[in-house]
């Protein structure tokens, strides 16, 4: 089934294959995408979808160094050159709109940016800067109502950037501890106020983004990536998260949303999300169901015929190998992986991985 296409109303697509989002850090001047970024996506257009690396709609939330933006013209017109190159070659694109939030560093923000999240608390640990090296994440300044409210526009007015660029939709990065996730995650939302204290307060900023975004650009054009049970950038999980994620997903089912993308971070050594809390998740939701996180050829054909998912994302098997498709297919040899050039600027490691051909 993995090399079957995928029709429904939302995604018609030519495979079951998703090229996983991946941070690269190559939008090296203003944050805006370049011809190299272009090259890249052109190159792994054999996906059945690409979502690409997480892109700010907001100067505050580009909170890694050299991350690219989708808030301005220039930027709109540097995704146009990657959406125009993935065409080309048939394939498909959703850009994955990231907000970072405390995930972030003063030095690495525009000037006139800063950094935002549900409580004034760091995120733990420290975060790489061009100009000062690894630094301890900034002290967000919490929230406040008309924060979110600002915040909420500049997803759906990115959503609308994202279709001038060319983007067949956009996904809604509600995990890894971004944003979204700082609001939906009890360990690290401690409101009081509508945005938190509850299950509901928890959801309402995920609700309020995806709402706002629908009714920008059409929920058939809007995805989401979800992952509950995840510790990365401080998150994990939470006595309530079970219920709170099925009752986020009933209401995202309502919006008419493309896909819902579940994550599991297992394979990284995290916990597992719970078998029937994934199972629950995908009967809860009527659209197109993404699972990711560690699989391989078998283990996808294996999900996809068990039902588990229509789709199935790849991550770092897609960084090293631009045509992993057709070797997926083929059953041949993949690429390594060179770790070193994950976040570095220029091609070595980027668009030099060779194809099955060559």
């Amino acid at each position: 089934m993995l090399f079957e296409p995928l029709a429904s109303s939302a995604l018609q697509l030519r495979n079951r294959a998703v090229m996983a989002p991946m941070t690269r850090n190559r939008a090296v001047d203003a944050n805006t995408p370049n011809a190299l970024m272009a090259e890249y996506y052109g190159q792994r257009a054999s996906a059945g979808l690409i979502i690409t690396e997480g892109t700010s709609p907001s100067p505050d939330g580009l909170g890694y160094a050299r991350i690219p933006g989708l808030f301005n013209s220039a930027q709109a017109r540097g995704w146009k050159a990657v959406t125009d190159a993935v065409h080309a070659q048939g394939g498909k694109i959703f850009v994955q709109l990231m907000h970072t939030g405390r995930v972030s560093h003063v030095a690495n923000l525009p000037a006139g940016a800063e950094v935002l999240g549900p409580m004034a608390s760091a995120c733990p640990g420290d975060i790489y800067t061009d100009s000062q090296g690894m630094q301890a994440h900034s002290t967000p300044r919490p929230m406040t109502a008309t924060d979110i409210a600002y915040v909420v526009e500049e997803y759906a007015n990115s959503a609308l950037l994202a279709i001038e660029a060319g983007f067949d939709g956009v996904e809604l990065h509600a995990a890894n501890g971004y944003l979204i996730e700082q609001f939906l995650n009890a360990n690290v939302n401690q409101r009081t106020d509508a945005f938190g204290g509850s299950i509901e307060g928890r959801n309402r900023f995920a609700l309020e983004v995806a709402r706002a975004t629908v009714a920008a650009i059409g929920g058939d054009r809007v995805g989401i990536r979800l992952s509950p049970y995840g510790v990365f950038n401080s998150t994990g999980a939470f006595a309530e998260v079970d219920t709170q994620y099925l009752a986020l997903t009933e209401e995202l089912s309502k919006l008419g949303l493309a896909y819902l993308h579940l994550l599991d971070h297992s394979a990284m050594g995290a916990p597992p999300v719970p078998a029937e809390l994934k199972a629950r998740l995908r009967k809860a939701f009527e659209g197109n169901f993404i699972l990711a996180g560690g699989f391989d050829r078998d283990s996808a054909e294996r999900a996809l015929h068990a039902g588990q998912a229509d789709l199935i994302a790849f991550a770092r098997p897609f960084l090293a190998n631009p045509d992993l498709v057709t070797r997926l297919q083929a059953n041949a040899a993949l690429n390594a992986v060179d770790a070193a050039t994950f976040y570095t600027p220029g091609p070595k490691g980027y668009t030099d991985y060779p194809a099955l051909a060559a």
